[in-house]
């Protein structure tokens, strides 16, 4: 995978926004917790104990979780579908919005209910909670024609403004015939790529003409009349991939085969294995949302074909990793890539890395710290300043003066360690995170590189005005730490000492 990730770097350096639709099922997710300690007295069923509304637990499903990943990457989402009037589609469009999603497209229909998957999962014993049941309220009817050309008016409009079309399928009566292949001639007709994630059916008919399909192997295997599911193998692989894409017109096929990555399949082009760092597996809830909202944003990014299915196979990685179906942000998969291409081994970062990085901590919610110095002949005093910046915070960021910016500021003879010696020597302290070089005379520019949360700094000063990054601070909303200076412990007395022992000064 180090290969792929690689050819991605310079291609998320330039990542932007995007305007992409997600057309298709939206549904609402519901887990109501509980304990289920007893039986039925009536029955031999288990008995859940729960407080109600506030042991309730919803987030956005089916088409809606494809649209808050798409968001969650940058992009600007427009969502077009079906609900009821009911309290769970009102539920859903406000956790579309909260999640940066346009909800108005999503049209009520009265003589459906909206998609509930409503699961009760039980707490034993104090032990791990466990899904007991699942209630499905849905409907699979087809919706009624008006409702097919109303969405198909609306999607038409908006689809001038955007940059990819996603249509995710799960089979709950919204991407009828009609309305898929009135989607996919919307997108030939104004040029714009139309992304299928299909549902597991037999004919892709209503598909065809799309400019690309994501099925897992399971899916492609029944649409294309196998009775038998295939090992993997490139041969089986490319095979499965050419039927489908030949039988229904389609531009590509991306074959999702979980830990062996992707299979793409293209019009014109030789098939290509794009593999994966294979994980420990958590949970493949919403994977297959992921990928084709990742593969929407990198598409609409200008990433060519392979690059965008190595960037969702890292995306649906990480998405595998976490419980449940949740939305990982462009900060995470950056860094992700950036690992696996060996940018991030060690502590040691550049600037450019270094950014990406801190986007994806601070996005967990950890508290980053920043200090900075020459740390030319490393201390006692040094060690414990470090150390009492650590604890400031989750993160201890250290940025090094160049050696230029040393001699000016301490004078011809300094540093008397080169910068990559500093900066591995500090590297290797457990207080430390992450250390960065930075060339001014002053820390300005490195604060706002890092923009901490806590600025640390050591030494005599009295007043935080004396600090001559304050005024930045103050504007910044940085929360300044002065350390007490450690009596006796300095590296000018420690210099001082070794040149006077080289010239025999004094004996020691």
């Amino acid at each position: 995978m180090s290969g792929n990730a690689e050819a991605l770097v310079p291609l998320l350096a330039g990542w932007k926004d995007s305007d992409l639709l997600v057309v298709g099922d939206f549904m609402l997710d519901q887990a109501q917790h509980g304990s289920a300690d007893r039986l039925s007295p009536d029955a031999p069923v288990p008995v859940l104990l729960s407080r109600g509304a506030r042991d309730l637990e919803e987030t956005a499903g089916g088409s809606s979780n494809v649209a808050l990943c798409a968001a969650a990457l940058g992009a600007r989402v427009r969502c077009f579908g079906v609900t009821g009037p009911d309290d769970e589609g009102h539920t859903l469009r406000r956790l579309l919005k909260e999640g940066g999603c346009e909800a108005d497209g999503l049209i009520e229909d009265g003589s459906r209910p909206t998609t509930v998957k409503r699961s009760i999962v039980g707490l034993a014993q104090h032990r791990h909670p466990q899904k007991m049941f699942r209630v499905d309220v849905e409907s699979r009817d087809p919706i009624s024609s008006e409702l097919e050309a109303a969405l198909l008016r609306a999607i038409e409009c908006a689809a001038m403004d955007c940059q990819v079309i996603c249509l995710e399928d799960y089979a709950k009566g919204v991407c009828t015939p009609t309305l898929c292949q009135g989607v996919i001639e919307i997108g030939r007709r104004l040029g714009k790529p139309v992304l299928v994630d299909p549902a597991a059916i037999a004919d892709y008919s209503r598909y065809a003409g799309a400019t690309a399909i994501t099925p897992n192997r399971t899916e492609a295997a029944l649409a294309a009349g196998r009775k038998t599911m295939p090992d993997y193998e490139a041969g089986e692989m490319r095979q499965l991939a050419r039927t489908l894409r030949e039988r229904y017109k389609f531009h590509a096929v991306v074959l999702t085969l979980d830990r062996h990555g992707s299979f793409l399949e293209r019009d014109g082009s030789e098939p290509v294995h794009v593999p994966t760092v294979a994980r420990r597996v958590y949970d493949v809830t919403g994977a297959g949302d992921m990928v084709l909202a990742a593969l929407a944003a990198a598409l609409a990014n200008g990433f060519p074909w392979p690059e965008a299915v190595a960037f969702a196979n890292v995306a649906a990685g990480l998405e595998v990793e976490v419980f449940g179906a949740r939305p990982i942000p462009f900060a995470q998969v950056r860094r992700q890539v950036l690992a696996q291409a060996g940018h991030m081994a060690g502590k040691i970062r550049d600037r450019q890395v270094l950014r990406v990085e801190l986007e994806a901590r601070r996005e967990a919610g950890q508290r980053i710290v920043l200090t900075n110095g020459c740390f030319d002949v490393l201390h006692a005093g040094h060690v414990s300043s470090l150390r009492a910046a650590r604890e400031q915070g989750d993160l201890l960021v250290v940025a090094v003066n160049s050696d230029a910016s040393v001699r000016e500021l301490k004078g011809e003879d300094r540093p008397v360690f080169p910068l990559a010696q500093r900066m591995e020597v500090l590297s290797a302290l457990e207080s430390v995170d992450l250390v960065v070089a930075f060339e001014e005379r002053s820390a300005h520019e490195v604060i706002r590189l890092v923009h901490p949360h806590v600025y640390v700094k050591g030494g005599d000063y009295r007043r935080p005005e004396d600090v001559a990054e304050h005024a930045l601070l103050m504007e910044l909303g940085v929360e300044l730490r002065l350390l007490g200076h450690v009596p006796g412990v300095s590296t000018t007395a420690a210099i001082h000492r070794m040149r006077e022992r080289e010239t025999g000064t004094i004996r020691g």
